[in-house]
Formats: C-alpha cells, sequence, structure tokens
C-alpha cells in the first residue's frame, strides 16, 4: 500500500475516532465537480442534516460543512462526503483516482440525485471503480436499520418522474463505500422547509435517513 494512502486511512480513522463527539468535531463535505452539474445546489441541506444528528443520534457535527474539489487531498479530510446537483459530472483521470483512494481509504460517498443526474452518476462512478457495478441494496441492509427503521427501502421523498425511490450502492471488498439514493432527494427534504414546502413529516422521513447514512459511515 503506498505511503500515502496509508496516512490517508490514519487520518479518517482518527475522524471516525471523534465522531462520537468525545475528542472534537466533525465537519461533513460537499463535493465540488466538474461538468456544469449544480453541486452546490441545497445549500442549507447539510447544516439542518448535521444539527438534526447531533440532537437525535449524540453525534458532535459541525454545522459548516466544507466545499471540497474532487481532485484535491483535503477530501481525506472529511469521513462523510456528500454529492448533489441536476446535471452533467466530469471527472478526470486524476480525479477519479483521487476519489477512489479516498474511498477504499475508509471514506465514505452519499451521491444524492437531485434530478437528472442519474446517467451522468453512473459513468462517473464506472470511472472510478471501473471493476464494480452499482447494484440496489436489499431493504434488509443496515443502512436501512440503523437508529431509524425503514422496512421498505430508501424513502420517497419529491416526485421527479414518480418512480420508486431506490438505494444502490457501490460495494469495495464487503464494504459499503457509496450510497447513491435514485427517486427520493433527501437532499431537498433536509433543506429548510420554506424551500420546498414538504411536510414536516417528509422533511423527518428525509432527515431520519440521512442520520442512518451517516451513523452507518462511521460505525460499519
Amino acid at each position: 500500500m503506498h505511503w500515502k494512502t496509508i496516512v490517508c486511512l490514519l487520518g479518517i480513522c482518527f475522524l471516525t475516532l471523534n465522531f462520537s463527539g468525545d475528542k472534537g468535531t466533525v465537519k461533513l463535505g460537499l463535493l465540488k465537480y466538474n461538468g456544469g452539474g449544480d453541486w452546490y445546489a441545497n445549500p442549507t441541506a447539510l447544516p439542518n442534516l448535521a444539527n438534526f444528528c447531533n440532537i437525535n443520534i449524540g453525534t458532535d457535527i459541525d454545522p459548516n460543512y466544507a466545499t471540497v474539489e474532487v481532485g484535491s487531498a483535503d477530501l481525506f479530510n472529511y469521513p462523510f462526503i456528500h454529492m448533489t446537483g441536476h446535471g452533467n459530472v466530469v471527472l478526470s483521470n486524476a480525479e477519479a483516482e483521487n476519489l477512489r483512494n479516498y474511498l477504499i481509504a475508509g471514506g465514505f460517498l452519499h451521491i444524492d440525485d437531485n434530478y437528472g443526474m442519474d446517467p451522468f452518476v453512473r459513468i462517473m462512478m464506472k470511472s472510478v471503480f471501473p471493476e464494480l457495478e452499482l447494484v440496489e441494496l436489499p431493504f434488509e441492509h443496515p443502512v436501512y436499520h440503523q437508529e431509524f427503521k425503514f422496512k421498505s427501502g430508501l424513502p420517497k421523498i419529491h416526485k421527479h418522474d414518480d418512480e420508486p425511490a431506490q438505494g444502490f450502492g457501490l460495494i469495495w471488498e464487503g464494504r459499503l463505500v457509496c450510497f447513491y439514493s435514485y427517486e427520493s432527494d433527501l437532499g431537498d427534504g433536509w433543506e429548510d422547509q420554506d424551500v420546498h414546502k414538504d411536510p414536516e413529516s417528509v422533511r423527518q422521513m428525509a432527515l431520519r435517513m440521512g442520520a442512518n447514512l451517516i451513523q452507518y459511515a462511521f460505525e460499519q
């Protein structure tokens, strides 16, 4: 294993230990990518998710998330990376390799299709893990059975094409390294209520599923 990967792995492990709040505050990362897609969508989503997790599952997450470029070494400073948008995603070979190394080293990526990302996400992740396929996770998967129980899998938050919500994953050596929420739009549900006018019951479903992702990512 390359020495840089070892250092990055140790850094991610340290942040994971800090997740309980015993030794410091963890920040979530928002992935900035090229291609024209609006990576910056849903600006209130991650702060609201952090606050919800701090209150409901005992975390110590800084509500002020960090924006991190996919090709940057800073990626390894954040054990949980969130990606969203509506359009195209383009990764260079170096960016794909950086993201791959991050995920193999212990990082976790949540991709949330804000509508229109699906074909680009699939090409993107194939460039990162050409040997893997995104697979739909069964309802029995632990990610749906953390602090909050989702017996029917990923909750449906927004209509989009009115298809069922689906949760896909990339599994690397038995570990879920990427969770892709499709036809759900969790991030919209995390946003301030006056942004999308969602009923509070719908927002709570989205936030609870988000808390499950956070808990799973840090405890697996």
